[in-house]
């Protein structure tokens, strides 16, 4: 064993500026000015690491070494000889919904819309902070990951399962902070966990599909809309004619629409599958948007009374007064049927004007995005759909 002890008080007291080692990592180190300090040295990861202690007027020679020693076995445990001297701050065990608000911040940014943060807050806020919101993040376990999702298992399936997903997230967040331990699993993991507890969300899912008007029906649906002149029933024929989502033509802004070319095209931020969608106009949607602009109004082309987009109710509305029971959403499995049963248009075009993701297969075959072939099918469409004036013109084979 090296040498320790080497110095005297006497050499402590009267050395001349410089390093003196007294052994065991300990370090006297005396400046020009005359103030003189003990310094603890050893190599970290092949590494050499310099801690300060503190001066000599505060620490004596064998107080020093007292330090020294402890430090030398905080390094062979494996742990910072640092905390030695400074001992880490004890911080308040966080709640699992402080985490979780942390969480949902940290997240954001990556989010397209503003909706998908207030999904995570209130499946959390409802289900999860009710159980163990207020309890520390470290001690979360098993069980009470299971008491916020057995009850939602299987009467609200999709909801349980993204609850569960976000739940995850927040645990895995608090591990990597340093709030709970890494080398626990996550309690909210399905694999090797959860699936052992709970069956397979495919086996209790009951798939609920929007409900859709017969596609027979549409002619007559916007013939009654064409007699109404409500910016929520014009709306509504726009996303009949386009067949797109409704939040994308509810939020439809005027930089958004092409007359020159007749299209109007959907941001990366407000598609689902994250990527810009140009829709052909048919010359009733180009109408539609003429009317609109004589209005005068400016940024959003379907504002309500406060200049803000319309609202989902606002359209769901319009047309409610037609059919008590169909949705808005509805209308695009209607123009799928059609398209799929009364047209010959291949479908991975019919798709696409539907703005679904293609397989990796079609997506290689088809590179632009087929514009003129989407506009065959919503001009179509258009003329299934019945002239402005109300007359169904049939569509031959």
């Amino acid at each position: 064993m090296a040498q320790i002890h080497k110095l005297t008080a006497r050499k402590v007291e009267t050395a001349a500026p410089g390093t003196y080692p007294d052994g065991g990592n300990l370090y006297l180190r005396v400046r020009s000015t005359g103030s003189r300090a003990w310094v603890f040295r050893y190599v970290t990861n092949g590494k050499a690491r310099e801690i300060g202690m503190g001066s000599l007027d505060v620490l004596s020679l064998a107080e020093a070494r007292n330090k020294a020693e402890a430090m030398r076995k905080a390094v062979a445990a494996g742990t910072d000889p640092v905390h030695v001297i400074r001992p880490p701050e004890k911080r308040k065990p966080r709640t699992f919904q402080e985490v979780a608000h942390e969480t949902i911040e940290a997240l954001r940014p990556g989010w397209r819309n503003t909706k998908h943060a207030q999904q995570w807050a209130n499946t959390l806020r409802v289900y999860a902070f009710p159980v163990f919101g207020a309890k520390p993040v470290a001690d979360v376990t098993v069980d009470d990951v299971l008491k916020a999702l057995s009850p939602i298992w299987t009467t609200k399936t999709e909801t349980a399962t993204r609850l569960r997903q976000r739940i995850e997230a927040v645990l895995d967040r608090a591990a990597a902070l340093g709030d709970r331990d890494r080398d626990r699993i996550n309690p909210a993991t399905w694999k090797g966990n959860l699936e052992h507890l709970l069956p397979k969300a495919q086996k209790v899912k009951k798939r609920q599909h929007f409900a859709a008007l017969p596609y027979s029906q549409l002619p007559g649906l916007m013939a009654a809309l064409r007699k109404k002149q409500t910016v929520g029933a014009l709306c509504l024929r726009v996303i009949v004619l386009t067949s797109c989502r409704s939040n994308e033509i509810r939020g439809l802004q005027w930089g958004e629409i092409d007359m020159a070319a007749k299209t109007l095209t959907i941001p990366p931020s407000r598609t689902k599958t994250g990527k810009a969608h140009v829709v052909p106009m048919s010359a009733e949607v180009v109408e539609i948007i003429e009317r609109m602009a004589a209005l005068g109004t400016e940024g959003t082309v379907f504002p309500n009374n406060k200049g803000r987009p319309l609202s989902d109710v606002a359209v769901t509305k319009a047309l409610r007064q037609f059919h008590p029971t169909a949705t808005v959403h509805g209308m695009r499995s209607a123009f799928r049927d059609w398209a799929g049963d009364k047209t010959h248009h291949a479908r991975e075009t019919i798709e696409s004007c539907l703005a679904h993701a293609l397989d990796s297969v079609e997506a290689a075959y088809r590179r632009g995005d087929a514009i003129e072939k989407r506009r065959a099918v919503m001009d179509d469409w258009a003329r299934f759909l019945g002239d402005r004036k109300g007359n169904v013109i049939p569509l031959t084979a």
